[in-house]
C-alpha cells in the first residue's frame, strides 16, 4: 500500500509468527478526502506477500470491524489474533519515515 502526499498511515496490526505459513498483517491508511483503505495480507517465510482482501471504510469504527473479522477467522483457523504492530515506513529512495514529509 502506498501512501501518498497528504495521507496518513491509520494502523497496523499482524499476527504471531505461524509456522509454515508468515505473519498475518492489516494496514489501514486515511486518504485526504477522510477515507479509509485497507489491505489484510500474508506475509509469507519468504518474504513474499499474499494480498487476501482490500478495501475502504468510510470511519475508523469500521477499520476495527474489519479487524475483528479478520481476527475471528485467524482465532478459528491458527488460534491467534493480530495486535497493533510497530511498523517503519520507508520511501522507494530508501528514506526512512523520519526523512519523509507528506
Amino acid at each position: 500500500m502506498n501512501v501518498d502526499e497528504g495521507e496518513t498511515i491509520a494502523g497496523m496490526w499482524a499476527s504471531p509468527r505461524i509456522p509454515q505459513i508468515g505473519v498475518y498483517k492489516l494496514t489501514a491508511k486515511k486518504r485526504k478526502d477522510g477515507t479509509y483503505e485497507w489491505v489484510h495480507f500474508q506475509h509469507r517465510l519468504d518474504g513474499t506477500r499474499k494480498v487476501l482482501f482490500r478495501g475502504e471504510v468510510e470511519t475508523k469504527a469500521r477499520i476495527a470491524d474489519v479487524l475483528e473479522a479478520a481476527n475471528k477467522t485467524l482465532r478459528q483457523v491458527y488460534g491467534v489474533t493480530m495486535s497493533v504492530a510497530d511498523y517503519d515506513v520507508s520511501a522507494l529512495n530508501a528514506r526512512t519515515s523520519g526523512d519523509i514529509v507528506h
